[in-house]
């Protein structure tokens, strides 16, 4: 069997690991329950994807977002590692020949998402997978008490009772003691190993400024610092409007927002993700799993709902390591 820095080093191109990561796969590899609480760009996703690597069969990766699946599965067809999505939108038929695919075509990882776990016949097909890990993502939504419930997630406890020797590995971003508790709980996990990553982001500098005209102070910060940028607003309205006015000064933006096609929606994050455009107008229902490494500023112009959306949304800075900025404009 390959070492897991050999599967690092091989298909990801790097020569070790980052904290953590090394400790949390050596739990999940020892067969263990494990719950890693990371902050946003720790890099959560190798912990499941190299063990998973290294073991015979398939990781089924339980996630809430279409774009997070996506980006997951097309990463990991770019090195040549066969993984597949059921997203929402492919019908039944096509449904079965890709859970085909994931049992007898040698694929490595399915991502689904906990609503397509309700679906009966799609349990029934995933319990005859030899399924080595199973990761699920972005846990806080197990719990009331976390800032993004989903009803769904509480379902997952189910798939122990299938995968009593499987490992379970919950990995989220944002936890109080008592959300990590509920997850613990919900979710099932057996003597959990816990794993906890600092959360101080020290390439960020976090800033707030009182300002009279914020287009005006917007407008400097994106000359100072052109690479991609992501300016947060609280409603669909603002993401139409501040994007307007940012390409009448010049600058080159587009909008994200949940009244969008997903046609649309694709075609703008695609812009931006491919630095057609610096700046991408959006309320909070852009950037839970986005992952672009060199963006260097974050503008909230509205402040957020509360310190969990904050610190996830200013998170989305500065992920390749280099000094970057989270901005709060206020009036």
């Amino acid at each position: 069997m390959q070492t897991a820095v050999a599967i690092l080093q091989k298909y990801w191109k790097h020569d070790s690991f980052r904290s953590l990561q090394n400790e949390i796969i050596d739990s999940v590899l020892n067969g263990q329950d494990t719950f890693a609480l990371m902050p946003t760009g720790g890099g959560k996703s190798i912990c499941f994807q190299v063990p998973a690597m290294m073991k015979e069969g398939i990781c089924l990766v339980i996630s809430p977002l279409v774009a997070l699946m996506k980006d997951q599965v097309a990463n990991l067809q770019k090195r040549n590692i066969k993984a597949i999505a059921l997203t929402g939108g492919i019908k039944s038929d096509e449904m079965i020949d890709l859970l085909d695919n994931c049992q007898f075509g040698n694929y490595k990882f399915l991502y689904v998402s906990p609503e397509r776990l309700q679906s009966d016949w799609i349990l029934d097909r995933i319990k005859s997978l030899p399924v080595n890990l199973i990761a699920i993502d972005e846990a806080h939504c197990v719990s009331q008490w976390g800032h993004d419930f989903r009803p769904a997630y509480l379902k997952i406890s189910d798939l122990k009772k299938h995968f009593p020797k499987i490992p379970f590995l919950a990995l989220t971003a944002t936890a109080t003691p008592r959300v990590q508790e509920d997850i613990i709980t919900a979710l099932g996990l057996h003597n959990p190993q816990l794993f906890q990553k600092s959360f101080e982001r020290k390439n960020i500098a976090y800033m707030v400024f009182e300002v009279e005209d914020k287009l005006f102070r917007i407008k400097q910060i994106l000359e100072k610092n052109p690479q991609p940028s992501i300016i947060y607003v609280r409603n669909r309205k603002s993401c139409l409007d501040i994007s307007s006015q940012l390409q009448s000064l010049g600058f080159k933006a587009t909008y994200y927002h949940g009244g969008l096609s997903p046609k649309e929606k694709d075609k703008n994050m695609q812009l931006w993700m491919q630095e057609d455009v610096q700046v991408i107008v959006a309320t909070n229902a852009f950037g839970m799993g986005i992952d672009k490494a060199n963006v260097k500023t974050i503008i909230h112009i509205q402040l957020p709902e509360n310190i969990e959306n904050y610190y996830q949304e200013s998170g989305r800075a500065g992920r390749n390591g280099e000094k970057s900025f989270s901005v709060v404009l206020t009036s």
